[in-house]
């Protein structure tokens, strides 16, 4: 197998990424990978703001480059071509990407490789551990949740997704409503350490009906109201009542996934693989309590669990640059027509999921 080495380049929302990574007849070598975030740009706003996300990536983009390149100690010419996220995301983001690709193949004359940035995801087992095909993949992050067998590098079909907010979005909220910080995993994962999961009745949606499809949105609305209720009547919240609303929001949410993941591995286990496996990334696999709800549901049906490294499960560019290298491998590139897509459905057969996260538009 020839070896090939790969500049990844991701922006399609607030992380500015750029990696190499190389492969030849073993596993695949991440060589550099650097992520420049942008937390401190958006937390004045709440939330990721378009416009100050795509300046940004403008600004940071060829220097992420720069370093990656510095990093692998490599120059543009040791290169074997370019691999962008172009599409699904926050569409000015996207196109500063996508603009300097094209605009190192047209200085360089490198092969550009454009990718889905859902399928940079769902590859990155064979990154990280090398997992054979098919195997089922949880996407949940702050902008996409569904669940996806992985028949090979460019053939995908959805069980289900959401259908409208992200558990990282429904986080994110779930945060602002009970005033802590921003991003809001980690904030409410950390009051509900402390809090008590039975106090507040919150609903679990979508469990009354068959299917993996997922809903989140009233779940953030029920906790409006239980804090509302809890305002109401003391005049405000304490930090156990802040905890408490955290803890019955993060067992929701655990219930639902993990009975989900239930119906998708079953779902799954249909295809008969040689050996079953169930990998997770996005941003919010680093949930402890997420983690161990959906490894105690694989141990039950006798399927491997995998949670890539959490710097490969949130977004990055070296999952670009191998999902780029599975691409040429089969023998594709893009032309300089190459266009920067808002909505790029991996499962080209199953119709779009509606609604659109504040991390871009479902696909």
């Amino acid at each position: 197998m020839k070896t090939l080495t790969l500049l990844g380049i991701e922006s399609s929302c607030d992380d500015t990424a750029a990696a190499v990574v190389r492969q030849g007849d073993g596993p695949a070598q991440i060589l550099s990978s650097v992520v420049v975030g942008q937390n401190a740009l958006h937390q004045p706003f709440g939330g990721v703001v378009p416009e100050i996300a795509a300046r940004a990536h403008a600004e940071r983009l060829d220097g992420c480059v720069a370093q990656a390149l510095a990093d692998a100690g490599l120059g543009l010419s040791h290169l074997d071509g370019i691999a962008v996220t172009a599409g699904p995301g926050l569409i000015g983001g996207v196109i500063s990407g996508v603009m300097l690709a094209k605009g190192l193949c047209a200085a360089t004359g490198l092969p550009l490789i454009g990718v889905n940035h859902l399928a940079g995801h769902a590859l990155t087992p064979r990154l990280t551990d090398g997992a054979a095909f098919p195997y089922l993949m949880l996407l949940v992050s702050g902008g996409h949740c569904q669940f996806l067998v992985v028949h090979g590098a460019q053939e995908f079909t959805r069980l289900g997704g959401t259908i409208d907010d992200a558990p990282g979005e429904a986080f994110d909220k779930t945060a602002r409503l009970l005033g802590l910080p921003q991003p809001g995993g980690p904030a409410v994962q950390d009051q509900a350490a402390q809090g008590d999961a039975t106090r507040f009745a919150l609903p679990r949606p979508l469990l009354d009906r068959p299917g993996c499809d997922m809903s989140f949105s009233g779940l953030k609305t029920a906790i409006l109201r239980a804090r509302d209720g809890v305002v109401a009547e003391k005049g405000g919240l304490t930090r156990q009542d802040r905890a408490d609303l955290c803890a019955s929001f993060q067992a929701a949410v655990v219930d639902v996934l993990a009975e989900k993941t239930r119906r998708a591995l079953q779902a799954y286990l249909a295809h008969q693989p040689a050996a079953p496996l169930l990998a997770v990334a996005g941003g919010v696999a680093a949930n402890s309590a997420i983690r161990a709800a959906l490894q105690q549901v694989c141990a039950q049906a006798d399927v491997a669990f995998l949670a890539p490294p959490l710097a490969l499960c949130t977004d990055n560019a070296a999952m670009i640059a191998y999902a780029g290298i599975e691409r040429f491998r089969l023998g594709q590139h893009d032309s300089m027509a190459l266009a920067a897509r808002p909505r790029w459905p991996l499962d080209q057969h199953s119709p779009s999921l509606l609604g659109s996260g504040k991390k871009g538009a479902k696909a």
